[in-house]
């Protein structure tokens, strides 16, 4: 449960900071870009981990 809850987070909050930076005007692969994925990434595995402590 653990891990699937991480990957999960990861994912999810990896691509919504990947849409944040395009509605911002980064293009794709600009540096912006890729700081706001890998911060939604380790948000998300925060977020992943806590919910699955709650559910464990």
């Amino acid at each position: 449960m653990m891990k699937l809850c991480t990957m999960a987070g990861a994912t999810l909050f990896g691509v919504a900071g990947g849409y944040l930076a395009t509605i911002l005007g980064m293009d794709s692969f600009s540096m912006g870009s890729i700081v706001l994925s890998g911060i939604g990434s380790i948000v998300g595995v925060i977020v992943g981990w806590k919910v699955a402590l709650k559910y464990q």
